[in-house]
């Protein structure tokens, strides 16, 4: 496989524990609707020893919890040994978004400026996203670039707080106070 055939992987999820006897573990789901993950396929699991493609048997629904059999674990000391694993696809099986919309993946990393009250400043770089209930919230840490080494939440809320998003240029533009 040549660095132009590997899959670009991004986190949709975690294995918590064990469900059952016969290797079912309970899933974590990042994506919307949570049951979506299981509609990308294959699965590549982050070990230790690096990314492992793995395919997921068989899965269901149980009230608000997810439950998945991965190929080759069939009790439940063998499936024990995958809990808290990251699970990853590859970012081409997404669907396409709207102009304006994107990935929480796609923002991680891209730096923050701030233009407020007719200043610029760099606040950092995106280290992750929280979902709150009411809206998506920027976990922003500053850096040595930075106007500071403060780690600041700012909401996403398009037209209000994000000014706009620029992923060619990997920024950013928010109207935030510097000093909150």
């Amino acid at each position: 496989m040549t660095a132009a055939d590997k899959p670009q992987l991004v986190p949709v999820g975690r294995i918590g524990a064990v469900h059952g006897v016969r290797g079912w573990v309970k899933i974590q789901s990042f994506t919307q609707p949570p049951e979506q993950i299981f509609a990308y396929q294959p699965w590549w699991l982050k070990l230790p020893q690096g990314e492992q493609p793995v395919k997921v048997t068989a899965s269901e629904v149980h009230g608000n919890k997810l439950v998945a059999q991965l190929a080759g674990l069939e009790d439940r000391e063998e499936a024990r040994r995958y809990a808290q694993v990251e699970i990853l696809v590859d970012v081409t099986l997404f669907p396409e978004l709207e102009a304006g919309e994107y990935y929480w993946h796609q923002l991680e990393g891209l730096r923050v400026f701030s233009e407020y009250e007719g200043h610029r400043s760099d606040l950092g770089c995106v280290v992750r996203l929280l979902e709150t209930g009411a809206n998506d919230v920027l976990v922003v840490r500053g850096d040595r670039n930075s106007i500071d080494k403060r780690e600041r939440l700012i909401p996403y809320l398009p037209e209000h707080t994000i000014k706009r998003v620029n992923l060619a240029a990997s920024e950013i533009v928010v109207d935030w106070d510097p000093d909150f």
